[in-house]
C-alpha cells in the first residue's frame, strides 16, 4: 500500500496484482512500467520481476488492517481485468473490498469489454460452483457471498477475518467505484458503453492522458469524470480546448469533474502554454493549478 498518494483524486493505492501489458495508445508512456522496470532483477524488491504481470495474493487482506477510512485506488501499478487475472481472483479482490467496508475503492481498467462479462459470471456461473458453501451467510446477496468465499480461499484467511459481521451484503458493492480509461475516440469511447452495461455503485471515467478532442460525450450513468494531459519527458501534447470541451459537457450533464493536470505540453490555439511551478521552474506534470486558465481550476469529487 502507498498511503498519502500523490495522485490527486485518491488517498492511497493497493496493488493485489502487479504488472501489465500495453493494449492501446494511452499505454505508450506508462508511468507504472517505467517505475517497475527500474527494479527488475533487484532481489527482494516488490518489482524484481519488473512489469511482468502477476498476482499478489499476500496483499489481498491488506485493506482490512487500515483504520482510517480512505479512497483507495485499486491497482495503480496494474489492471485488475487483464487476461492474466482469472475470474476467481477478481472475485477475491471484490471479497476483500466487501470486508473492508470503511474504505471507498476505485477500480480503473482499460479492459472494459471484460467488465459486463465478469459481472455476469460472478452473478451466474460462479453460483453453481461445487465448493460454494451457501449456508455460511444466507443474508448476503449471492455475488457478495461468492466473492467472500473466493477471498477466503485465495488469501487463506480464517473465518474471523474473511467473514466478519460487518461485511457489506449488497451487490453491487456500495463502496466500490468502477471506471474506465478514455484516451481517444477509437479505443477510449467504446469502453464507456461496456462500463454502462456493468452494475456499479458509481461509474467514472479517467480521461487521461487526453490525446485528442473526443467530440460529443454521452455521460448517462456516469457519476464522475477525471480529465488531464500527460506528464513525463516523452509526454504528448494536450489540447486545452479538448479539456475545456470535456469540462463543459460534464457541466451540461450534471457530472462532477476533476481536472487533474494539463500535462507537460499543454497547447492552446496552436501555442504552448507556459506552466510553471511555484518556484518558476518547469512543471513537468502541469499540476500548478494556480497557473491554469481560471475556468479549468475545477477538482470536484463524486457527490
Amino acid at each position: 500500500m502507498s498511503d498519502n498518494s500523490d495522485i490527486e483524486w485518491t488517498d492511497a493505492t493497493w496493488n493485489p496484482t502487479r504488472g501489465c501489458t500495453k493494449i492501446s495508445p494511452g499505454c505508450k508512456n506508462c508511468y507504472a512500467e517505467t517505475f517497475a522496470e527500474r527494479w527488475r532483477g533487484v532481489a527482494g524488491h516488490a518489482y524484481e520481476r519488473g512489469f511482468d504481470p502477476r498476482l499478489v495474493p499476500e496483499k489481498l487482506a491488506e485493506p482490512l488492517g487500515w483504520g482510517r477510512p480512505r479512497r483507495v485506488f485499486v491497482n495503480s501499478m496494474s489492471d485488475l481485468f487483464m487476461d492474466e487475472v482469472d475470474d476467481e481472483y477478481i472475485a477475491a479482490v471484490f471479497g476483500a473490498m466487501a470486508c473492508a467496508r470503511r474504505h471507498t475503492f476505485q477500480v480503473l481498467t482499460k479492459r472494459a469489454r471484460r467488465l459486463p462479462a465478469w459481472s455476469r459470471w460472478v452473478d451466474g456461473d460462479l453460483a453453481r460452483s461445487s465448493w460454494v458453501r451457501d449456508a455460511r451467510r444466507p443474508n448476503h446477496a449471492p455475488a457478495v457471498h461468492l466473492a467472500m468465499e473466493c477471498f477466503a480461499r485465495t488469501a487463506h484467511t480464517d473465518g474471523a477475518l474473511g467473514f466478519q459481521e460487518d461485511v457489506i451484503a449488497e451487490w453491487p458493492l456500495p463502496n466500490v467505484h468502477l471506471g474506465v480509461s478514455v484516451e481517444d475516440k477509437k479505443y477510449g469511447l467504446p469502453r464507456i458503453e461496456h462500463l454502462r452495461e456493468t452494475p456499479a455503485a458509481l461509474r467514472f471515467l479517467s480521461i487521461e492522458p487526453l490525446l485528442e478532442d473526443l467530440g460529443p460525450l454521452d455521460l448517462r450513468g456516469i457519476g464522475w469524470v477525471i480529465v488531464g494531459g500527460e506528464s513525463g519527458q516523452r509526454a504528448r501534447e494536450c489540447d486545452v480546448a479538448a479539456v475545456r470541451s470535456v469540462v463543459a459537457q460534464c457541466r451540461a450533464q450534471g457530472v462532477p469533474v476533476f481536472v487533474k493536470q494539463l500535462g507537460r505540453r499543454p497547447i492552446l490555439d496552436g501555442n504552448r502554454l507556459l506552466i510553471l511551478n511555484e518556484n518558476d521552474k518547469p512543471d513537468v506534470k502541469g499540476k500548478t493549478v494556480s497557473r491554469w486558465p481560471e475556468d479549468l481550476r475545477i477538482q470536484e469529487f463524486p457527490r
